[in-house]
């Protein structure tokens, strides 16, 4: 529960009782809830808040992963036991959460896909998803990725490799062994990046800058034209790239991505899972940046 804005230490558990569910609702019990930056940049920012709908007094998250536990009267989609997972704004870091039947974010689990994986998915998924799509890379193509360790940068890269790109990807030296992991070629963000590339002695011909705008403004001076610089979370991005987000996404985007993950061919890495009790260290370690992969909340540890 959130009762001020300003920091995460505004954000503390709280009991709540369970209230009936309308004729048209359905209860989940939360198994997974996945972080994103948007959530504490919500927490920050009472402006941000109110453009998605928000106000105090207020939940925590976006992501969710779980089971379909009680359905009201006329609803027919759903079951008792059916696995579930999509977004609820503000809601999701929660043992349990009420949605009508057919809220638009609320998807059925496959079978081969589990609740941490579909648990961190919804944002970051279709993120990725929408990048990659305003990318267009050909196949043979040479794709810088910005924060290319990130979770929608794991997610991109492989959407990438996947499809015929060849995929340079920013990290910290740290974080080289698991970018290659990904497919790609490991560069170091940072005043060398430009050389690094020039290294490389391929040219690159799109970036995806996916945390402010210096991928960007590197790939622009190497030659990359604007139209195919794109970005995800940029105030003031440089003139003629192309922004996206998650609401960009196709509308089957999410059924692509759990068709790849149901057959392995794509993985949704995840760099920690805390308990609901440690929620406060969870936002702090998404906080920093410095992942490999996405940070989960698991209600049952």
């Amino acid at each position: 529960m959130l009762d001020r804005f300003g920091d995460i230490n505004g954000l503390r558990l709280q009991p709540t009782e369970a209230r009936p569910l309308l004729v048209t609702e359905v209860r989940v019990s939360v198994a997974v809830a996945g972080l994103n930056p948007v959530d504490w940049q919500i927490v920050e920012s009472r402006t941000l808040a109110t453009a998605f709908g928000l106000d105090l007094p207020m939940g925590f998250g976006n992501d969710f992963a779980g089971t379909v536990v009680e359905t009201g009267p006329s609803v027919r989609r759903w079951s008792v036991g059916d696995r579930v997972f999509g977004g609820a704004r503000g809601r999701a870091v929660a043992t349990s959460i009420i949605l009508d039947e057919n809220h638009p974010s609320l998807h059925r689990t496959p079978p081969k896909v589990s609740d941490l994986e579909a648990g961190v998915l919804d944002i970051a998924g279709r993120t990725a998803s929408a990048v990659a799509d305003a990318l267009s890379a050909r196949p043979g193509e040479t794709v810088l990725v910005g924060a290319a360790g990130g979770g929608v940068g794991s997610i991109l890269t492989q959407l990438l490799v996947r499809d015929g790109a060849h995929v340079i990807g920013t990290g910290s030296a740290a974080s080289a062994d698991y970018i290659r992991s990904l497919g790609a070629r490991p560069v170091t963000y940072g005043g060398g990046l430009a050389a690094e590339i020039a290294a490389e002695k391929i040219p690159v011909v799109a970036a995806a800058d996916l945390h402010g705008t210096d991928t960007a403004e590197t790939a622009i001076r190497s030659g990359v034209p604007p139209h195919r610089v794109v970005t995800i979370e940029a105030d003031e991005p440089p003139a003629g790239v192309v922004q996206v987000n998650g609401s960009d996404a196709t509308p089957d985007a999410l059924d692509r991505l759990l068709a790849l993950i149901s057959d392995k061919t794509l993985r949704i890495p995840v760099a920690a899972v805390y308990g609901l009790d440690r929620f406060q260290d969870a936002v702090t370690h998404q906080r920093s940046r410095h992942l490999h992969g996405k940070i989960a909340i698991s209600t049952s540890i």
